[in-house]
């Protein structure tokens, strides 16, 4: 007998069928990790939301992740607890049930932004931290001049800042995080000063965005940059990147905060 249908993706990326890699790709970068943390306030219990395989929870507090990917949920490090199988738009959490609620890199993937947000604050009593792009930003990636369609899949995808703000509700900040040139996550624009890292077809699959796209055009983009790369031609084009120790590509980070909780 069959088993049950495996249910579709809320977002426009399939975890269940191209996220088995993930956590070896997707590696938390400890710089962008204190940053997160140091959001959290003096939270002692977390529920990370849309958790993944688990990047960026604080290893000294008590944390629940929710994640509705059995793929991502099987790839959590062994010493943490398992994740709860639920989504954002319905956290199966008491009200006020937790310091603190995060969510990392992970909101573009939700089927209703307002409501995860709102459920978000919903089950916390303290500060809702959320990573994400501004995907105004995303342009100044040097990218963009080889994959031109890669670079506005990925800033469409992206909630803008206000909308998320607006969701959110309360007092609202938003920081610049930095990305180090040897930044240990890979996300899109991890590699901007490391570019034969888009070359490996192993990156490429922890990037979810290019599989979004035809695989021919995601093939013209590579082969162009590997021969760029090869003549030199990168390197005289984009020679002011390879002295700079970190970059603003449009990594935020937005906490809300509520009076009288």
């Amino acid at each position: 007998m069959s088993g049950a249908a495996r249910p579709a993706p809320a977002g426009d990326f399939d975890y269940e069928a191209h996220g088995a890699g993930y956590a070896a790709i997707r590696r938390p970068d400890p710089r962008i990790a204190a940053q997160v943390h140091a959001a959290l306030g003096a939270a002692r219990t977390v529920v990370n939301v849309g958790a993944g395989a688990g990047s960026y929870e604080p290893e000294d507090r008590a944390v629940v992740a929710v994640e509705p990917s059995a793929t991502m949920r099987a790839q959590r490090p062994r010493h943490r607890l398992p994740a709860v199988d639920a989504t954002a738009e319905r956290l199966p959490f008491d009200d006020g049930a937790f310091d603190a609620a995060m969510a990392m890199i992970t909101i573009h993937q939700w089927s209703d932004l307002r409501r995860g947000l709102g459920e978000m604050r919903r089950v916390a009593r303290g500060p809702v931290v959320i990573l994400t792009f501004d995907g105004a930003a995303l342009d100044r990636l040097w990218l963009a001049g080889y994959a031109p369609e890669i670079v506005v899949a990925e800033a469409r995808r992206m909630p803008p800042i206000d909308r998320v703000l607006a969701a959110l509700g309360g007092t609202g900040t938003v920081a610049e995080v930095p990305i180090p040139h040897d930044c240990t996550d890979g996300f899109m624009a991890a590699h901007w000063r490391r570019p034969h890292a888009y070359l490996d077809p192993r990156i490429r699959e922890g990037i979810s965005v290019f599989h979004l796209l035809p695989a021919d055009e995601v093939e013209q983009a590579v082969a162009q940059l590997r021969a760029d790369l090869d003549s030199g031609a990168w390197e005289r084009r984009y020679a002011d990147l390879l002295d700079r120790d970190e970059i603003d590509l449009g990594f935020r980070v937005i906490v809300a905060e509520y009076a009288g909780r």
